[in-house]
This record gives structure tokens, sequence and C-alpha cells, in this order.
């Protein structure tokens, strides 16, 4: 044991942690002077440990002794015969204790908690009779929203951590983007940056390797070890073979409306277990459905659901025969709005919007350089805003112009014009 909590805290022997920094520590650090526990949630290898390292490097350079900040592993092999034990946790916390004897306040973060059952309780328990300040990571939304709302109501703040948003990959590659000027003179930059994106999507590992067929590998594994390590052990899943085919199925058809009817007599299981399945990938943070608009909410849970990918790279590993560049746009300006925790809808009608999101419309077209494309795409905004009572976005992979009604912005320029909102 002892041995594991000198690996896992290399800042006790005065060494910080390097890692590229993510938008979300400005939130994580206003937090830690707070009562409350703080949860980071998100997809497996998105960053969680990461952003809670750049906690840790906060702290100790804000004055905090090192020996003071625990931060463990949960999912170490040695802990695995005790997960059914949540009193466990306990006695890592007394072996650190021992090891260090700290004075004052602690900083305790344990990574990956949902793997021990019945955590909320012990964490209760201790949140109320002592000053450590807690930082739990996992990558299941329901076992820190849900289970937590129950047990720690008012005692958590929760941070949402995604893979890497566009302008933090233009910050990992150090490119200026965040003034006008900064984007013309690194437009060539900017552009090559965009292209790798919108292909092979924000997980930090992925982008760090230039090798596609390894690139394709790891995201593989990332599917495969959500699968069979968090979703098929949590929910007892007998037939493990027809939950993989089901999500590659899905990645095939992301951007597209989703029949459970169909699915349910393409797999040969039932309609409850086809719905049950995608609430896991929904879970996990690997896919998302959304409704088609309706003024009335019951409407919008009765209509057919689109499906997203939440990161672009997934689509590079869904079988297929050949890239489909507008879906690829169309799944990254999904993930952009889903990235600013905007409810997100689609119309369909006679014609279709591809999002309804904060009273704007936005209807993405890889390319609108032939008029019938142009007019098919500006005619869905006449159908759905006769009134004028949203703002009409069409995003473009790179065409920049003013309409009279309608805004057309090249993918990055959408997203620079959303960084402050």
């Amino acid at each position: 044991m002892k041995n594991i909590l000198i690996e896992q805290n290399p800042h006790w022997n005065n060494k910080l942690y390097k890692s590229v920094k993510r938008e979300a520590i400005s939130k994580l650090i206003s937090y830690l002077p707070l009562k409350q526990i703080i949860t980071i949630t998100g997809i497996r290898r998105c960053g969680k440990s990461t952003l809670a390292k750049q906690a840790i490097n906060y702290l100790i350079e804000s004055g905090v002794e090192a020996k003071n900040i625990l931060f463990i592993n949960l999912e170490n092999p040695l802990f695995l015969e005790y997960k059914n034990d949540a009193n466990y946790l306990h006695v890592i916390y007394e072996e650190y204790l021992k090891l260090m004897n700290p004075q004052g306040k602690v900083y305790c973060i344990f990574d990956e908690i949902q793997y021990f059952d019945n955590w909320q309780v012990y964490i209760k328990s201790r949140y109320e009779l002592s000053d450590i300040k807690y930082i739990l990571t996992g990558s299941n939304s329901s076992m820190l929203s849900n289970e937590l709302s129950t047990l720690l109501s008012g005692r958590s703040l929760n941070i949402h951590l995604d893979t890497f948003s566009f302008t933090e990959f233009l910050d990992y590659k150090n490119i200026e983007y965040k003034d006008e000027l900064s984007q013309i003179t690194n437009k060539i930059q900017i552009a090559r940056a965009k292209e790798e994106y919108i292909k092979w999507g924000g997980f930090y590992e992925v982008f760090e390797v230039e090798d596609e067929s390894i690139k394709k590998e790891l995201l593989i594994n990332y599917v495969r070890n959500i699968i069979y390590q968090d979703i098929v052990p949590r929910y007892s899943i007998r037939n493990s073979q027809v939950l993989e085919r089901l999500f590659f199925y899905l990645l095939s058809n992301a951007t597209s409306l989703i029949n459970y009817t169909t699915l349910s007599n393409t797999f040969e299981i039932s309609d409850k277990s086809i719905r049950e399945y995608i609430n896991y990938f929904e879970e996990t943070f690997m896919l998302k459905r959304i409704d088609k608009f309706h003024n009335k909410p019951k409407e919008r849970i009765k209509s057919f659901k689109k499906i997203y990918a939440l990161d672009n790279g997934f689509l590079q590993i869904a079988p297929k025969l050949s890239d489909n560049l507008g879906k690829n746009l169309e799944n990254i300006v999904f993930i952009a709005l889903n990235q600013k925790n905007e409810e997100v809808y689609y119309l369909r009608e006679v014609q279709e919007i591809d999002f309804l999101s904060q009273s704007r419309l936005y209807q993405v077209s890889y390319d609108i350089s032939e008029a019938k494309t142009r007019q098919r795409e500006l005619g869905s905004f006449e159908y759905f805003n006769k009134d004028n009572k949203y703002t009409n976005f069409l995003i473009t992979y790179d065409k920049n112009e003013e309409l009279e009604n309608v805004k057309v912005l090249s993918f990055e320029k959408f997203m620079f014009e959303n960084i402050e909102k």
C-alpha cells in the first residue's frame, strides 16, 4: 500500500505535474475554497485525472503543504478485491495519515471512485465529520449525478469535462487565435489544425500520435474499455457482443434519425434492451441523442431521436465505405454546441434544420458552392423562420459571408465567435 501511495503522489517529493492547461481549470480553482465536494465527470481518457493534478499544482503553488494532498487512482489492480467494501477507502486514507502525518486541512482526490460500491455513503459520512476537501472523478454520469443528488444533496459541485475543444486544441498547438489579427496571421496553421481536429477529435493521446493506424487502435481500445469495464459489469449484461456491435452500428449512423423498432429487429433483441443500451452509451459520454423540437415537452419525448458521437475520432472507427465530410462537420458542430451545455434540438417537417439552440437556428453544410445546395439550405431557414424570431447561422467548412437574414460561417469562425458565449 505504501509503495502505491508514494508512486501515485510524486508531488510529495517536490515534483509538479506536467500537463496541457484545460479551460475547466479556472472553474475548479474557484471551487477549491468551498466546503462542497467537487466531482469531475467525463468520458474515459478525456483528462479528468490530469485536471485534478493541475489543481494539485495550483494548491502547492498557493502554499498548501504537498503532504496535505492525497491523490489515489482507484483503478489500481490492488484495490479490485475490495471494490464491494466502501470502508476500504478509509483504510487507504488511514494508511496515508500514517505515512505523511498531515497537519490541518487535507485535500483528498479519489480518481475513478465509481469502482467502489456504495462510495457515496462513505464520502457523506466523512464529509460531515472531518475537515477534508474531496475531489472525486468518475466516468459515469448517473453515478455522479443522480446518486449524488440523493445522498449528497447540496454538498457537491460538478465539473463536466469533455475531450479537447477546438480552441483547447489550438492552445495545445501554440497557435494564437484570440483576436482577428492572430486569426488572419495564423490562417494556414488554423486551417491545418481544423482539418485534423474535425477528423480525429479531441482525445489528447490520439492527437499526440501521428500514425493513423495507432490513432484508430487507441479509439477502439477506448470504446472496448468503456463497454467491457464500465457498462457490462455494472449492468450485468450477458450478451456483450451485441452491445459492442450496436455501438459501432450507431456510429455508422451518427447525425441520422434512429428507430428503436428497426434496431430491435436488426439485432434481434427487445426494444426495451435497445433503449437501455443506448442509455448506457450516453451515461458513459460516448453518444448523445437529441429530440425534435416541439412546444409541448411530451411531444419532444415521443419524437424520433437523432444521434451524435461525442468525439469526432469515433467516426473514424465506424464501419463505413468512405469518409463523409458533411457528417463529420455536422457532428463536430453538435459537439461544440453540447460543450457549451446548451439544450439542442432539431427541426423537421417538410424541410429540416440541423440544430435549434438558444433561439438560434444552425444549418450545417460542408460546401455551398453549388447553387442547388445553397438554395436548399437557405430555403430551410425561410421555412422555419418566417417571423424572424430566430437568428440564422449556416456553418460551412471554409466559407464566410453575410447574407440578408443568414450569417454564413466557416467552422473556425463559428468557434471563435462562440468563445465568450
